[in-house]
């Protein structure tokens, strides 16, 4: 029954990435993957928050799968970061690469560790 769960996260997740990306990167004229960025942080903000409130039993775990594994899994994509931080270097775009290495990992620790703060502070007393 939980993998049930997991799809239905993912079923929202997939496409949501897919629009948010192209929305996103439509925006912006540069070579910088801005929309892949932007799903990425914004799922480990939303994992973070969701993991907060798991510990604090402020959500049930099959928020957790539907939320976290099923549509975070699916909003979020190593894959395409790394596919396009590749590309980035082998069109001479190094900086870019090397930008969007560092300022990824950065953003979505930092997201992931401010979700799980939020709730702390919320929760926690």
């Amino acid at each position: 029954m939980n993998w049930l769960l997991v799809i239905a996260g993912a079923v929202i997740g997939a496409p949501l990435r897919y629009l948010t990306d192209r929305a996103i990167q439509a925006r912006h004229d540069t070579v910088f993957p801005w929309g892949t960025f932007t799903v990425n942080v914004t799922g480990c903000l939303i994992l973070g928050l969701l993991t907060g409130a798991v510990t604090y039993h402020a959500a049930p775990v099959g928020v957790q799968l539907v939320l976290g594994t099923g549509l975070c899994g699916a909003l979020t994509t190593y894959s395409t970061f790394s596919y396009e931080t590749l590309r980035l270097a082998e069109t001479g775009a190094r900086f870019f690469a090397a930008v969007n290495v560092i300022a990824s990992v950065v953003a979505g620790l930092g997201a992931a560790l401010s979700g799980t703060a939020v709730v702390h502070a919320l929760w926690a007393h």
